[in-house]
Parts: C-alpha cells; sequence; structure tokens
C-alpha cells in the first residue's frame, strides 16, 4: 500500500492516512465495473491488513464531481444476466466499504448522484463543498438504490426525510444536507480535501486499536437494544486493556507528553 490501480488514485497522507481518489474524471467518476473490482479489493485488503494506515480520505477527481453514480453508458444494451451480474460486483464493493475497520471520510468535492451519494454515505461521514448538489435519483431510471441508500439515508436523515429524498428523486444542497445530518461539515470550495485531511490526521493521532474498536461498537451497536448494544460496547473496551497502546496512554497522561502509539 499503496498499489496502483486503473480507476483509483491512492496516495499516503503523512504516515498514518490515505488519500484514496476515484479517477475517472472524464466520466465525472462514474462508477465502472472495474472501478467496483478495485475498490473491493482495496477496502478489503485494509480489513484484512490495515497495516500503518489509520485512517483514510475518500474523494473524486476533478472539482465538477464526487461521482455521478454508475456507468450508464456502460450499461447502455446490457442483458438482464450482465446488470445483475454486475451489480453483484457492486454490492460487494459496498459491502467492503461499509465494513472497512479503517475510519473513512468522504471529501465529496463536488456533484454526488445515485451511487455516488451510496458511496459517500457509506463512509463514516462527509465533508461536503459549498454548491455540491446530492440526489439519490435512481427512480428516474425506473430503478431504486442498490448501494444500501435506503439503509444508510434513513440512518442519516430519519425515514421521512429519507422517503421524500428518495421517492421524489430530488436534488438537494450539501447546507441542506448539513442541516438534516447528512454532512457533517460544508467547506469552501477547493478546500474539501484539505478539511477532511485535517480531520483524518486528528484521527490519526489517536491509538489505532482504539479508534477501530469504537468505530465498529458505534457501527453494530445501533443495530441492537441499548443495553445489548452496551454489552458490545463493553466486549470491545475489554480488547484494549491488554494492549501496549493502552498502557503507553496511561504512561504518556501521567508524564505530562504526546504518547507514541504503534497499534499494538
Amino acid at each position: 500500500m499503496p498499489q496502483t490501480y486503473a480507476t483509483l488514485a491512492v496516495r499516503p497522507q503523512g504516515d498514518h492516512v490515505l488519500v484514496v481518489t476515484l479517477n475517472r474524471p472524464e466520466v465525472l467518476n462514474a462508477i465502472s465495473t472495474q472501478m467496483s473490482r478495485e475498490w473491493c479489493e482495496l477496502f478489503a485488503g485494509l480489513a484484512t491488513d490495515p497495516g500503518d494506515t489509520r485512517c483514510l480520505v475518500l474523494t473524486g477527481a476533478g472539482d465538477r464531481a464526487f461521482c455521478a453514480g454508475a456507468d450508464l453508458k456502460e450499461r447502455d444494451g446490457m442483458s438482464v444476466d450482465v446488470w445483475r451480474a454486475q451489480h453483484a460486483v457492486f454490492e460487494q464493493g459496498f459491502t467492503a466499504l461499509m465494513e472497512c475497520p479503517v475510519p473513512i471520510i468522504a471529501a465529496v468535492n463536488g456533484h454526488a448522484y445515485g451511487g455516488g451519494l451510496e458511496t459517500a454515505l457509506c463512509c463514516d461521514f462527509i465533508y461536503a463543498a459549498k454548491g455540491a448538489k446530492l440526489a439519490l435519483s435512481e427512480l428516474r431510471l425506473g430503478i431504486m438504490p442498490g448501494g444500501a441508500g435506503t439503509q444508510n439515508l434513513p440512518r442519516a436523515v430519519g425515514e421521512r426525510r429519507a422517503k421524500e429524498l428518495i421517492l421524489t428523486a430530488r436534488t438537494f444542497s450539501a447546507e441542506e444536507g448539513a442541516q438534516w445530518g447528512l454532512v457533517n461539515k460544508v467547506c469552501e470550495p477547493g478546500k474539501t480535501l484539505a478539511d477532511a485531511l485535517e480531520t483524518a490526521s486528528q484521527i490519526a493521532e489517536n491509538a489505532p486499536l482504539a479508534v477501530r474498536q469504537a468505530k465498529k461498537s458505534i457501527h453494530y451497536g445501533l443495530q441492537m437494544d441499548l443495553l445489548t448494544g452496551y454489552r458490545f460496547e463493553i466486549e470491545a473496551y475489554n480488547r484494549l486493556v491488554d494492549t501496549e497502546d493502552r498502557r503507553e496512554g496511561v504512561r504518556a497522561f501521567n508524564e505530562k507528553r504526546k504518547p507514541s502509539f504503534k497499534g499494538r
């Protein structure tokens, strides 16, 4: 890591942050079969062995679009069987993104439609450029969201708002998304990636095992009742007690110095 891909640009930012760019600017970074395969490989690999990566920022090439959704030119004329086979690849990619243990910030540098917005929603949280337009627009094409959009959007904005946005397929602004809790921060144009990287660096300074356990506890705990979720939290907590990082964190606090975490 980083590895060379045809549709993704991957580069380290410092020692512990990775920037992944959807790199098909000629088609507004639309998701092709190859792109989905490549990001599945990337994120599944991080799940198996994150190495030194403690946080990741996902963005799009250029300043017009984060991602325009699925590549409809590639899909033009597809048979039903080929379409379903392609979507199975997409499903693996979205699942790998959601299940990646490393925190992922979506730096939505431009418009995000359909599968593009679903991609951002699969990340842990979203920073978006002022003026960016967002939509789950699939119903205009005779289909529906198939990248966990009907699951992630209501979890972000509530059931009733999600129904309105999905069923009308209407476009909304980054500013509206922030009002509804979908977007964490609206950034000045051209500063979205920098703002996301600043937050990623703050995350990367913390103990990586603790960060990944906390992310897991939040993500899966929200799918449980409160007490079951709390029990899950304690199981995650107890895995951190006998770690070098926990001992280093307490030692550094008492010695009044910055801790040096090793992910062990």
